[in-house]
């Protein structure tokens, strides 16, 4: 089996995760603790300073450890919690397009309700402008994903939460890479995709909560359906 690059970074990632893991073990860290600069790691542990940078940097995406410009990197939590949040992390896969998915279906159906609830003016005159490059770009037979995911991400982004739009923002790219390589919409006409999006909008325009989260529950059943073959 041909491991890929992807694969390999991971592996060497992990390793440096576990060596600092160790570290932090041998050292008896706790809390508010500094860990070692990244020069001494390096040198530690054999390997660039770019690795250990890498390897923080996720450390500090899920929030276990915050690096600060003149004090260094600090745990954020005790050994413990420390120890059993490195041990899911090192175990986690890279998601398949089949749970990238489920994941956003679910998160845009509470997303699309929250945007109905909060949305302002503007909100509304950006997911329409938004919905108006869609629909150009559908309508002259041109490539038209990338605008729908703007259209998406303004819908989110109507929804005054910030996690929800940033999660909306990592799982959307690699779900647009498989839909440049499978036809998961073969069939739709231009005229019933626009109505999907142009029902969304009118939902949220309207404030009405429970007919936006029924026409984004629509507009994803085809796509759903996909995934589900594919399992």
């Amino acid at each position: 089996m041909k491991i890929s690059l992807i694969d390999n970074n991971k592996q060497l990632q992990d390793d440096v995760i576990c060596n600092i893991r160790d570290l932090v073990n041998v050292k008896n860290l706790e809390r508010g603790d500094k860990l070692p600069s990244e020069r001494i790691m390096s040198e530690k542990f054999g390997v660039n300073r770019n690795h250990i940078r890498e390897a923080i940097k996720k450390l500090e995406y899920y929030g276990i450890v915050k690096s600060f410009a003149k004090s260094g990197t600090l745990l954020e939590i005790g050994r413990i919690g420390f120890n059993g949040m490195v041990n899911e992390i090192i175990t986690i896969d890279q998601p398949s397009f089949e749970e990238l998915v489920q994941t956003r279906i679910t998160l845009e159906l509470k997303i699309v309700g929250l945007a109905a609830e909060k949305r302002t003016h503007e909100d509304l005159t950006n997911i329409q402008n938004c919905l108006n490059d869609f629909k150009c770009k559908i309508t002259n037979g041109e490539e038209y994903l990338e605008e729908d995911l703007l259209f998406h991400l303004a819908i989110a982004k109507a929804s005054k939460n910030s996690t929800m739009l940033t999660l909306m923002l990592q799982i959307t790219p690699p779900i647009l890479a498989t839909y440049e390589k499978e036809i998961v919409c073969e069939g739709d006409s231009i005229a019933a995709e626009i109505e999907k999006h142009e029902n969304i909008f009118k939902a949220i325009e309207t404030q009405d909560i429970a007919l936006a989260e029924k026409m984004m529950k629509k507009h994803f059943h085809k796509l759903s359906n996909f995934t589900k073959h594919q399992i």
